[in-house]
């Protein structure tokens, strides 16, 4: 009889990297030899079995390097394990039920390991975070199963996924208490933490559970359109808070945590997380004795570090040697809360998915580009932190940077975190040394007894600076940045101003200066949320006379939901594995590279910041700047 098309190994072409395809063309016509209808016929099921598991082989080898969907945190394995010689699977043999696992599940899990007497025995894994070696499941690869996927949406955990602990190191900081915890529990609430998770508080202070439930109980509460069950909520998220004494020795803490982290884990796939909400000075200490004694085995492990990532060049050096000696690249999470914002995940969305504004995105219709973070808040806001680091260090460095860099990067392969990273990097190394004439300095200046106590020193609290890109896209535009506090208004935008008509025909239709009518998109965080299109069209009437109007975009009229907050954004991309709003090492080097020579020349110089008044509009050597460049400022 024929032999059936689909099983002919003389006629078949492999991949010369397939498992088939590595093995001679006597395995191959030996091994795989065809399948005829009369083997069929007569039922020889130990003839046939090679030849299926070959093509589940090849399927799955297809499979394996596809992206792990997201399972927020808690994800199926999907391992490729080869037995050696003599060890072949019944194709046909059902995985043992496990509970009450459906059997679509139960296939699933039959799908994910393999075995034939083809290969030598070894597995293959793709994980993202530290490498881990474990005899039960690996959390960290792979797609969630269909039924954990279901079991999340409804808002339950299935019995086999993984657990999920969060520590927050600092737990009885303003910054924890504030936001961590709150944006903890929204995440909590909307059903993206597993039913299963751990929340533990790490501290120095001596408190119990309930001393920690108390204190955060106040700062937790529901949107509006969560009131639903808020009650019970908030009492099952409490339940799940502990809180951990670590005392004064950060290696016995530790150790008290991780056993706390294993209590609650059991003995299944864990992963955990670690906000190191703590100051510099106690970075390192808390994360070498962190790396050493509290990472599990069982799954990954992730740390978040807030900013700043050091003092300037040679600090941030140091401590990103000291966290790369403990940690993988991919377990580090360098936070920054105002790169949380919608305004910032909306750079990309306007640009890359949209035709209008593709094209228009260089030097040849860009004007300028400003961005602007100002804040209406007084240093007394801050305290001694903003005196030892200034705005350079707590804003400019990361975002200001980061905002630019997203704005002006090249279209990344994909929207991976790292491709994403990568091109985000390619601008900041590309932007040119600052130059003491491009740049404004501001000291806030005020005669009350709260400012008084950490005016001491000559931090600045205002900075303004013209930045420039040399590379063929962008050569030429001036990227003007000012950040500030203690301002008229709170004020965060990105505000793009286009070149002029050329030779146009309705110049001495505008009724006034034609600079004044330049086209304008504005992405606006605050004082509310919109995009807005600045665009030039005829007043109504008899007659023609033009006019600049504005085609706006206002979320609280075309959304009527709630924005989160941008903790619970940036923690949910933490659990997700989403990098790309998070700054890789070389991205904090490229911008230390940037602020470090002119933070330098400034000391040297002894450059003198520029008093302003609260409540003004800063500096008036930041409108000169402008005007250098032919810029007007926003709020001018």
């Amino acid at each position: 009889m024929a032999p059936l098309p689909f099983a002919t190994a003389a006629n078949t072409h492999f991949a010369p990297n397939s498992p088939i395809g590595r093995l001679s063309s006597f395995q191959r016509t030996s091994r795989y030899r065809p399948v005829t209808t009369e083997s069929l016929l007569n039922g020889s099921a130990a003839y046939f079995r090679p030849h299926v598991c070959g093509l589940r082989l090849l399927r799955l080898k297809k499979l394996k390097d596809c992206k792990t969907i997201k399972g927020h945190g808690w994800q199926k394995p999907m391992k490729l394990e080869v037995q050696g010689k003599g060890k072949v699977q019944n194709c046909f043999e059902t995985a043992p039920s496990v509970g009450k696992r459906s059997l679509e599940d139960a296939q699933l899990s039959n799908d994910s390991v393999v075995e034939t007497p083809s290969l030598n025995s070894k597995v293959i894994e793709s994980s993202n975070d530290q490498p881990v070696k474990h005899n039960g499941p690996n959390p960290s690869e792979g797609p969630p199963s269909p039924l954990e996927k279901r079991s999340v949406s409804n808002g339950h955990q299935a019995d086999n996924a993984p657990s999920l602990c969060i520590a927050v190191v600092g737990a009885t900081g303003e910054l924890a208490r504030n936001k961590v915890f709150p944006a903890l529990f929204a995440l909590y609430y909307s059903g993206f933490l597993p039913q299963n998770v751990g929340i533990i508080g790490y501290s120095r202070k001596p408190l119990t559970d309930e001393d920690l439930r108390s204190m955060i109980a106040a700062t937790l509460t529901c949107r509006v359109e969560h009131h639903e069950n808020c009650g019970n909520k908030l009492d099952a998220f409490l339940d799940r808070t502990y809180y951990i004494d670590g005392g004064y020795n950060n290696r016995d803490g530790m150790a008290k945590l991780n056993s706390k982290m294993k209590q609650i884990e059991g003995d299944h796939a864990a992963n955990r997380i670690f906000y190191l909400s703590v100051p510099q000075e106690a970075l390192l200490d808390v994360a070498m004795t962190l790396a050493d004694g509290a990472q599990t085995k069982l799954g990954w492990n992730r740390i978040i570090i807030e900013k700043p990532f050091g003092f300037d060049e040679f600090s941030s050096y140091r401590l990103t040697q000291y966290l790369l000696s403990k940690f993988e690249e991919s377990q580090i999470y360098r936070i920054d809360h105002l790169l949380g914002k919608d305004l910032i995940e909306n750079l990309t969305v306007l640009r890359f998915s949209n035709l209008v504004f593709e094209p228009l995105w260089s030097r040849t219709y860009i004007r300028n580009v400003q961005v602007i973070f100002s804040e209406e808040c007084g240093i007394e806001a801050r305290g001694r932190y903003f005196d030892g680091y200034g705005t350079i260090r707590d804003i400019v460095h990361s975002h200001i940077l980061q905002t630019v860099a997203l704005f002006a990067m090249e279209p990344p392969v994909s929207l991976d975190g790292e491709d994403i990273r990568n091109e985000k990097v390619k601008v900041l190394r590309s932007i040119r040394r600052l130059d003491l004439d491009d740049i404004v300095l501001g000291q806030l200046k005020d005669s009350s007894d709260k400012f008084d106590s950490y005016m001491s020193s000559s931090t600045p609290t205002f900075v303004a600076a013209a930045l420039f890109i040399d590379n063929a896209r962008w050569d030429g535009v001036p990227f003007l940045i000012k950040t500030g506090i203690g301002l008229i208004k709170h004020r965060v935008e990105i505000r793009i101003q286009f070149r002029h008509v050329p030779g146009n025909i309705y110049r001495e239709r505008f009724g006034h200066n034609i600079d004044f009518d330049t086209n304008e998109l504005i992405l606006r965080d605050q004082p509310e949320e919109a995009i807005l299109m600045k665009i030039n069209n005829k007043v109504p009437g008899l007659g023609l006379q033009l006019d600049a109007s504005e085609l706006n975009l206002l979320y609280r009229d075309k959304y009527n939901v709630e924005v989160p907050d941008s903790y619970e954004h940036l923690l949910l991309d933490v659990i997700d594995g989403d990098n790309h709003l998070f700054m890789r090492s070389d991205e904090v080097e490229a911008a230390w590279n940037i602020l470090t020579p002119i933070m330098h020349e400034i000391d040297e110089k002894k450059i003198t910041p520029e008093l302003y008044e609260a409540g003004g509009r800063g500096p008036v050597g930041a409108y000169y700047l402008g005007a250098k460049h032919g810029v007007r400022w926003a709020d001018d």
